[in-house]
């Protein structure tokens, strides 16, 4: 009988993992069918989505709750159809303050539940350390660390390595870089290109008037995105051009000299394809407010956080203008004092992620094995 898996993700970076980790499973296996909550790449890698998830990455208090009506219809219907539909196992990936509360439920329903990409408990939210062990069969990991912090749990965890690594040296292209590119990445959200996008700018249009042989690109995620930062463009009438590119920015991190970008999953990318950046942020002040409380971490890009050192300056609020942003770009530009630092620790990062390993194999070998353990009791 055909095994039916749901893959469950929230976010951009969500939505790779999940479309790696399809193709993975039905490799392994093409009598697989699988369904779930995803974006573009999930539904080119073959997955039935039931949710679309491209709009719903938001991050923040005030933010969430601005969405709060959409995720809980979302949630519902989605919860009726798994207790319709009994699925042999339900993936969630990253996204824990949607996933976790899903896998919880659909756990009561004696669903298996795999949850892949483990919440930040080492940053915030420790109580999850005694509560999911009752919801979750089985926690894979991407960073080698965690697997220390939730052993004494109990917990099936594995650390299977991180998937952007093997995802992104598929990906190479033989270009060289051009030293006079400096590329922008305001974010993937709404709610992030709202405050980052037109300080990042300003810092452009400040820099090419120091630095008249530079020249600057934006890559954006999809059409939406591109459709925003153009409008943008146009009202801030630059004497300059900049190009607005889409879905290309992995060929960016590779062709570029430096870059920008609001602190993400973008950030580990372009470490591990090699591109020096600062990393930025800016967010609502009551929910800066609320994070400060919960997270204590020297840092809030990850890069810096797995290498535990600023491998990328980060600039944070108020901080995010071009006094402050034009100095740190200067320093990695080629010749920069810290252009040699940076590309040293990016390599650094990579091998502390567990190197070139394939993860999307590994983390479907895993889950198909205990999905016929689970058949045979």
């Amino acid at each position: 009988m055909s095994k039916t898996i749901w893959i469950l993700a929230g976010e951009a970076s969500g939505d790779i993992y999940g479309a790696d980790l399809a193709k993975a499973l039905l490799a392994q296996n093409p009598d697989l069918t699988i369904k779930g909550m995803g974006g573009e790449k999930m539904k080119n890698a073959g997955v039935d989505i039931i949710t679309d998830s491209t709009e719903l990455g938001v991050i923040g208090f005030v933010e969430v709750m601005k969405m709060y009506p959409t995720f809980h219809k979302i949630f519902h219907n989605m919860l009726k159809q798994a207790a319709d539909e009994k699925p042999d196992v339900i993936i969630t990936v990253d996204y824990p303050g949607f996933n976790l509360r899903f896998a919880k439920k659909a756990h009561a329903l004696g669903i298996k539940t795999v949850h892949y990409v483990s919440p930040q408990v080492w940053a915030w939210g420790k109580k999850r350390l005694k509560t999911m062990p009752k919801f979750i069969d089985k926690l894979m990991v991407i960073f080698p660390f965690e697997v220390d912090v939730w052993k004494p749990t109990g917990i099936d965890v594995e650390f299977i390595g991180h998937p952007l690594v093997e995802s992104l040296q598929k990906q190479k292209i033989k270009v060289e870089r051009d030293k006079n590119t400096v590329l922008l990445l305001p974010g993937s959200r709404f709610s992030e290109l709202n405050r980052i996008l037109k300080p990042m700018l300003k810092t452009a249009a400040e820099l090419k008037k120091k630095r008249p042989e530079l020249k600057f690109v934006i890559s954006t995620p999809r059409e939406k995105i591109r459709s925003y930062v153009t409008e943008q463009l146009t009202h801030l009438n630059f004497d300059f051009p900049i190009k607005v590119t889409c879905d290309d920015t992995v060929k960016w991190l590779q062709q570029a000299g430096t870059g920008i970008a609001a602190s993400g999953t973008v950030t580990v990318q372009a470490a591990i394809l090699g591109l020096p950046l600062i990393t930025v942020y800016r967010m609502n002040p009551i929910s800066l407010t609320l994070f400060r409380m919960l997270i204590k971490l020297p840092f809030f890009t990850m890069v810096n956080i797995i290498n535990k050192k600023k491998t990328y300056e980060e600039f944070l609020q108020s901080q995010v203008r071009p006094s402050v942003l034009i100095p740190a770009l200067e320093r990695i530009l080629p010749n920069g004092e810290r252009r040699e630092q940076v590309v040293a620790e990016m390599k650094e990062m990579v091998q502390n992620l567990g190197g070139e390993k394939s993860v999307a194999e590994t983390a479907a070998t895993s889950i198909l094995s205990m999905i016929n353990q689970n058949n045979e009791i």
